[in-house]
């Protein structure tokens, strides 16, 4: 983050602790609600493996959620949908909000050692 105009991509990649494929997926994913992992590794043109991985760690950050559909014919499959862009937005609000406030705790409760 030592550029003085990131993107919003590199922003959500450093705030919520993900690889810059994974934001790279939620942004295409709140483009595509109700998408199945098959139909993101088409439009992310990457593997399906890569994507569920992305998709877990979406998840445990609250970016994205997951509905099951049972299948006409049997089965069933899971369909995901980004969590909405306002709210992604708020929540890096509080993130950085509560990373400040615990950088400022630090640097007040710093003791440099001089008398």
């Amino acid at each position: 983050m030592e550029e003085s105009n990131p993107a919003f991509e590199a922003v959500m990649s450093c705030v919520f602790g993900i690889e810059d494929h994974e934001t790279r997926t939620y942004l295409v994913l709140c483009d595509r609600p109700g998408s199945t992992i098959a139909e993101l590794a088409t439009a992310l043109e990457r593997d399906r493996s890569t994507v569920n991985r992305s998709l877990s760690t979406l998840r445990d950050r609250g970016l994205v959620y997951r509905d099951r559909r049972l299948l006409d014919g049997g089965g069933d499959v899971y369909q995901y949908t980004a969590t909405s862009l306002p709210e992604a937005k708020a929540m890096l609000h509080e993130a950085l909000d509560a990373w400040t406030a615990t950088v400022h705790d630090v640097i007040d409760e710093f003791d440099d050692g001089a008398d």
